[in-house]
């Protein structure tokens, strides 16, 4: 149903980096490409993440309680997404672990400060 999420972020280069390489476990790539704005998809996963230069101009900011949930195909995949990110750069805000039945999880902030979730629900 969600066609696409973006994240706002202050340095569209440097973001670039940190979701080439925290995407990559996953067979994130590159998609769409614009002047403000950046596109990851894989051709198996559906929706898209975008990162995206705020439109007002005014700094990019962290919601309260806003998180992007990266569905993944295994428990070991939630562990390369954290640790990719948090190679790139990014912070720790969960390490990976069960967290209730059927939901393996780790937390992980990007350069910007936002919120993602990598997730396995298993059987």
């Amino acid at each position: 149903m969600i066609g696409y999420t973006t994240l706002g972020v202050n340095d569209l280069e440097r973001a670039r980096a940190f979701y080439d390489a925290a995407l990559a476990p996953l067979g994130g790539r590159r998609t769409l490409s614009y002047e403000r704005s950046q596109y990851y998809g894989s051709p198996d996963r559906g929706a898209m993440l975008g990162i995206t230069l705020p439109f007002d101009g005014s700094s990019a900011s962290v919601g309260n309680g806003v998180m992007v949930a990266l569905s993944v195909a295994s428990e070991a995949e939630v562990v390369q997404v954290h640790a990719a990110a948090l190679a790139a750069g990014g912070a720790c805000e969960g390490p990976p672990g069960q967290r209730m039945d059927n939901f393996y999880g780790a937390y992980f902030r990007d350069l910007d400060g936002n919120k993602l979730c990598a997730f396995y629900m298993g059987n």
